[in-house]
């Protein structure tokens, strides 16, 4: 098998563009625009983007279910054109949309995509990840009475069946609970300890800061950002204070004019402004020397939706 150079990469992607080709008058739409991405092996991944800008589409060329016009895609240095079978069983894919037979249970979900994949009997680990999907229960009922939460998890399950080296999830805690996405989360992350690299589709983007060390963002089909997603985190200018004061005012005073201040409840005072450019000691003495006094003060550094929102909203 031909195997590609970066072996420390989990996922490889070069140059990938995807034309959709559309009959008639109407323009071709151009879904990816030459990605260039590289995924480290071990690696807890964030792949973000508003909706249509082609994350999905790089998935489904990742799983070979979509043909890229051109460029190049390697899982585990195995080039998805020249190795395609041994990409394949590289990785495992959660995929949106709940595409499962309603006559199946889930443990024969499980057993059939075992022998799909040629993973002997005596490997198979059915009933543990049944079980740590919180499917156990529900493991000899038919997939058409599962809840749209329980379809979702077997999806995650069967995603695993053959214990791929990279497990791609596609919103996968969409419709899930709150208590069963926590258990998702602690057997991927467990997973994840033990070498699975994870790649992460999701719009719950404080998921996506607490589980991920890295993070690109995908717009209009062009990675606008990619990095550690403390770096990501630590470019962001921006903070923000909250100071609450003795007594009730009207209106923001004419001498906090230079400051981006805004007044709720009549006496919390809340001021964004960018570190590189503004003390926070500025702004206190400002507050004090206008005879204003601050019973309590709470800061806000940037989260990832600050983050998301001025690479999307820039483009």
């Amino acid at each position: 098998m031909q195997e590609s150079h970066s072996l420390s990469a989990a996922l490889e992607v070069r140059d990938l563009t995807k034309i959709y080709r559309i009959k008639g008058s109407t323009p071709d739409k151009e879904a990816l625009k030459g990605i260039n991405l590289d995924v480290p092996r071990g690696s807890f991944f964030g792949l973000l983007g508003p909706n249509g800008a082609g994350k999905s589409t790089l998935i489904n060329i990742i799983a070979g279910l979509v043909n890229k016009t051109s460029g190049t895609v390697s899982i585990c240095g195995y080039d998805t054109d020249a190795s395609m079978r041994a990409a394949r069983s590289a990785i495992g894919v959660v995929p949106q949309e709940l595409n499962l037979d309603a006559f199946f249970t889930p443990r024969e979900v499980m057993e059939f995509q075992a022998g799909l994949y040629g993973v002997p009997k005596s490997r198979r680990r059915t009933d543990e990840i049944l079980t740590a999907m919180g499917l156990d229960d529900k493991a000899d009922v038919y997939a058409r009475t599962l809840s749209g939460g329980m379809r979702r998890r077997l999806l995650v399950a069967k995603a695993m069946v053959h214990n791929p080296q990279v497990l791609i999830l596609d919103e996968p805690t969409a419709g899930v609970d709150i208590e069963l996405r926590q258990q998702l989360w602690e057997y991927i992350k467990d997973l994840n300890d033990t070498g699975t690299t994870v790649i992460l589709t999701t719009h719950y983007l404080e998921e996506a800061e607490e589980l991920c060390d890295t993070i690109a963002i995908i717009n209009h089909g062009e990675v606008v950002a990619c990095e550690p997603t403390e770096t990501l985190l630590g470019k962001l200018d921006k903070k923000n204070v909250s100071m609450v004061l003795s007594h009730d005012i009207e209106e923001v005073p004419a001498y906090l004019a230079n400051f981006d201040a805004h007044l709720s409840h009549g006496r919390r005072l809340s001021i964004s402004y960018r570190p590189s450019e503004t003390e926070m000691s500025e702004i206190l003495k400002a507050v004090t020397d206008g005879g204003l006094t601050i019973v309590d003060m709470t800061t806000a550094e940037p989260d990832l939706e600050d983050a998301f929102l001025q690479m999307t909203s820039s483009k």
